[in-house]
């Protein structure tokens, strides 16, 4: 490890820019792009933020440590989908749900009712066909101008990617599990 000096001045200048809604994409193999996203949701819902999550791969009854303390502090969560793909009886449901749920989204986002509305792993719909790609891109930039969407997922396509404001690449190095230790309750779940 290299020992640094703390900086003494500000590494930046303030940014003279307007305020406007953000794009937020997290992305990449690595694990906390969910949680990334939830922890943007409970910050502004902290701050007294109307915010809406929608999850497009989990259940609507998954009851995980997020779901919990969503649920505690008055952050809706809505779950859209049957599960990963490898758990689908049903693909095409799976795809229809998908496009139900995106409804349900794209009208949240273009209502400007929302400070902040998630997107948590809807690039799975979207890189699967599910989702019209260039219909989520033009809702993206028809929402109103004060609201922000964070979307999560791997593989996210290169044309969300290129229209975010902020796009984060989570890498995994090392993780627990390939060492044979199974996903823990209040770590992973």
């Amino acid at each position: 490890m290299q020992i640094e000096t703390p900086p003494s001045t500000k590494p930046y200048e303030k940014p003279d820019g307007e305020r406007r809604g953000l794009v937020i994409v997290n992305t990449g193999n690595g694990k906390g792009k969910t949680t990334a996203a939830f922890g943007l949701a409970f910050r502004a819902t902290g701050r007294g933020k109307a915010v809406k999550v929608y999850q497009f791969m989990k259940v609507p009854t998954a009851r995980f440590g997020e779901h919990r303390l969503a649920d505690q502090v008055g952050l809706p969560v809505q779950g859209l989908g049957d599960g990963f793909s490898w758990k689908s009886k049903d693909l095409e449901q799976s795809a229809q749900l998908a496009r139900e749920g995106w409804d349900k989204a794209k009208a949240d986002i273009l209502s400007g009712d929302y400070f902040l509305v998630v997107l948590d792993e809807v690039t799975y719909p979207l890189i699967y066909g599910w989702l019209p790609l260039q219909e989520v891109l033009d809702t993206l930039r028809a929402r109103p101008k004060d609201v922000h969407v964070c979307l999560t997922g791997r593989r996210c396509p290169q044309e969300i990617i290129d229209m975010a404001d902020t796009v984060t690449e989570m890498q995994m190095i090392k993780h627990a599990f390939q060492a044979g230790v199974p996903a823990q309750r209040g770590i992973e779940d």
